[in-house]
């Protein structure tokens, strides 16, 4: 199982979405994605995207006073 991590600080919405959904195409079953953001609307997209896809949220966590980190591992 391989862990790949998408830092998308800076960036705003639905940018963060949008390059976690190219990231993951990449990824085989089972791997991981860190998606680490501050774009608040991201903290309901990423979650909604990755349960209508199927894809286990392992890990979802604010690193700071903007910032958030989820893991996703696809399915």
């Amino acid at each position: 199982m391989a862990q790949v991590t998408l830092e998308t600080n800076g960036q705003v919405c639905p940018f963060p979405l949008v390059e976690a959904k190219d990231a993951m195409t990449t990824l085989a079953a089972g791997d991981e994605l860190v998606i680490n953001f501050d774009c608040t609307q991201a903290t309901d997209a990423i979650p909604r995207w990755a349960a209508e896809n199927n894809y286990p949220v392992t890990d979802f966590s604010k690193i700071g006073p903007a910032e958030w980190s989820i893991t996703v591992q696809k399915a």
